[in-house]
């Protein structure tokens, strides 16, 4: 439930409204405006009964939100969230950011080489995972902290904010002194005690969508980092599970507006896990763009053919300039 109060009222109506919202033991969660406050209303697992509230002086009007994500939803924050990482900002009408990268951090010249190549395509962070999450035991899974460290090397030399992934709540602290960015990768979206541990710190959180999640249940996700006080949360479309085989997954660009009605949380695409290939990479980074999305992550590989994790997909250096050259027209076109 969200209780809108009048442009005039007071402190005083607003802790009053606030104290019956508590004594029908609910959390109220204040949400100043610039013009008027709104009272947001938690805890609750059903319709509530306003009865006691409705008629308190200074309420203009209160909204029923059914939805389980409502802290990140439109309702109780009509305007779009812009997050600031180093110099870049995302979010509505900001300049779509490019993220890319490695899929896995190999080694120190591989990143390095990497980091160089993709900003002065004109990329505004660098992405590689130092934890790697993978299907089977027996693939690479990362440097992990060594990785860490290399990424940070590539941020001293390059400047580019660093995007990598944390895969457990006992990691957090640890991915947090390195990364820019810390990312939840599709496998873990409902991964709750590394939620609620990202909620503690005060540090963005690229949140990916699992890859069986309904637009709910990636919201609801969103809710766990977001009322755990860290407000930093930008959402991944990656692609999801379908009956197709024919890519790796099936990128569902329809998320992008639907989500943009939905949350006033930032969405970014990752073209290259919603593909799994390296053609199809670049035409659906592009769709993404046209469609609303507030930036696009790929990745990219010195060569590809030799990667240790998801060379078929990656970008060659030559492929992400031209990328970046086409991205430019259309960013002019969409007027930034």
């Amino acid at each position: 439930m969200l209780i809108v109060m009048h442009h005039k009222a007071s402190d005083k109506q607003i802790k009053a409204v606030i104290t019956a919202v508590k004594r029908m033991g609910f959390t109220a969660k204040p949400i100043p405006g610039s013009e008027r406050t709104a009272i947001g209303v938690l805890g609750n697992k059903g319709y509530i009964d306003d009865t006691n509230i409705r008629d308190l002086h200074g309420i203009k009007e209160i909204i029923h939100v059914s939805k389980p994500y409502k802290l990140v939803s439109r309702d109780f924050h009509p305007r779009g969230t812009i997050i600031r990482i180093g110099r870049h900002e995302i979010g509505e009408g900001k300049r779509p950011v490019i993220i890319a990268g490695p899929c896995a951090v190999e080694s120190e010249e591989q990143i390095l080489k990497t980091a160089q190549a993709v900003k002065n395509a004109g990329a505004d962070m660098l992405r590689g995972g130092a934890f790697k999450p993978r299907t089977g035991p027996h693939t690479f899974r990362g440097l992990k902290e060594e990785g860490l460290k290399l990424l940070a090397l590539a941020k001293e030399e390059t400047g580019l904010p660093i995007v990598t992934e944390v895969m457990s709540s006992e990691y957090v602290a640890l991915v947090g002194e390195y990364a820019d960015v810390l990312q939840v990768g599709a496998r873990n979206m409902q991964n709750f005690d590394l939620l609620t541990e990202l909620g503690r710190i005060r540090k963005p959180v690229l949140l990916k969508r699992g890859m069986s999640a309904t637009i709910e249940e990636f919201l609801a996700a969103a809710e766990y980092i977001y009322s755990g006080g860290n407000h930093q949360v930008i959402l991944c479309e990656r692609g999801i599970r379908t009956f197709e085989t024919a890519t790796r997954n099936s990128l569902d660009l329809s998320v992008i507006p639907l989500i943009k009605e939905l949350t006033h949380l930032p969405v970014i695409v990752d073209p290259s896990h919603a593909t799994g290939r390296r053609s199809l990479v670049p035409p659906m980074a592009k769709a993404a763009l046209v469609v609303g999305a507030h930036g696009i992550m790929v990745e990219v590989h010195p060569e590809p053919e030799s990667a240790l994790s998801d060379g078929p997909q990656s970008l060659t250096f030559p492929g992400f300039e031209k990328l970046m050259d086409e991205i430019r027209k259309i960013d002019a076109f969409l007027g930034y």
